[in-house]
């Protein structure tokens, strides 16, 4: 208990100490109204170490929910069928969390890209490399600038990607061409949606593979040996194949969502086009990609499901919000390092991943 309660203080007392130094972009301006007419005020606000406390809570709630789970197990000692399926169930945890969290992030991404950290977006960008006008058209259906079978005023984001690709202008027609067909998706490769995919899927891991092979021959360069070598050459193929993968079923799902599989449940109709293209297509990319972390190795896929999940809550918490509510997060950062740094010492196996071995090695070693 003692232990307990110093890690909580500690932690109270670090990130009050962070919270001291303020930051411009936390900074509001506010027109109130005085008997001397309008004057801008400017109000300070909080959020400014909301990812390392994402971060906390989540590492908290990964040693907690693992916690429960291991006792739950060891109580009912189960056995046959129910034993098959709690190890079913285990080994589809961490895809589960990393699919979740994608679904978010992704979803984010496209909509609501100021939720995401700009870094990581940036970095979502390259690895996606897309022609941004095709997000800002995905975006324009979304929020009504676009309709089909109604003549608005044209924004004239297709006309320019009809004009730069060699498309028929007739596809930036809304009213004639419902729906936009799938080659505008696909940009430059063509109509066929499992191409695509294909074509997707090759592009990305070379990309990837230009990061990742290099990474891991420069981190075994120290302890060169050929069986090293192979692990780092095996390990860069498998990480480029999942980005690979990934990117490949976010389009496809996309796709699967607005002319594969959507038409047949929602129906073939303006008003159901139109509720493909306001979301319901970017959700089939969403959902879908996150499953290519299977390619990954079980331990690899735990580290990628405990690394997006912070970015994950992130999306559906605010970024920033009222200083007077600023205690509720340090009190959430304090409680889960006050979890996590008395597990690691107690009983280190319950932190998983990377960060427990380093915090093994800093707070018990």
């Amino acid at each position: 208990m003692a232990r307990r309660v110093r890690t909580f203080l500690a932690g109270w007392l670090g990130l009050e100490l962070l919270h001291s130094k303020s930051s411009p972009k936390h900074v509001q301006d506010v027109i109130i109204e005085t008997p001397h007419g309008p004057v801008t005020k400017q109000i300070r606000l909080a959020g400014r170490t909301i990812d390392l406390t994402f971060f906390a809570v989540t590492r908290a709630l990964d040693i907690v929910i693992n916690d429960i789970w291991s006792r739950h197990k060891k109580r009912l000692g189960l056995a046959g069928n129910k034993a098959k399926l709690e190890m079913l169930i285990s080994k589809l945890a961490d895809p589960l969390i990393f699919s979740s969290s994608c679904t978010l992030i992704m979803f984010a991404w496209l909509y609501t890209p100021d939720r995401l950290p700009r870094a990581y977006n940036n970095w979502i960008k390259s690895a996606a490399a897309v022609d941004m006008r095709l997000l800002q058209l995905l975006r324009q259906f979304r929020d009504g600038t676009l309709e089909y079978g109604t003549e608005k005023p044209d924004p004239n984001t297709l006309k320019e990607m009809c004009k730069d690709y060699k498309w028929p202008v007739e596809w930036s027609d809304y009213v004639k061409t419902i729906p936009v067909p799938c080659h505008v998706i696909h940009l430059k490769d063509g109509h066929n949606c499992e191409y695509h995919a294909i074509a997707r899927l090759v592009r990305s891991f070379f990309w990837a593979l230009k990061t990742y092979l290099p990474l891991n021959l420069i981190l075994v360069a120290r302890n060169p040996s050929i069986k090293t070598m192979k692990r780092a050459i095996k390990s860069a193929i498998r990480s480029s194949a999942f980005l690979g993968t990934f990117i490949a079923l976010f389009f496809y799902g996309i796709c699967l969502a607005r002319s594969r599989i959507g038409p047949y449940i929602l129906g073939t109709s303006t008003e159901s086009r139109q509720k493909i293209e306001a979301g319901i297509n970017i959700g089939g990319g969403c959902l879908l990609c996150g499953w290519s972390v299977l390619v990954e190795n079980p331990s690899r896929r735990r580290e990628l499901g405990l690394f997006v999940a912070p970015r994950a809550m992130a999306t559906i918490m605010p970024r920033t919000y009222s200083l007077k509510n600023q205690w509720k997060e340090t009190l959430a950062f304090s409680l889960s390092t006050a979890v996590v740094f008395t597990a690691v010492t107690e009983k280190p196996n319950r932190v998983r991943g990377l960060l427990g071995k380093i915090l093994q090695v800093v707070l018990v070693k």
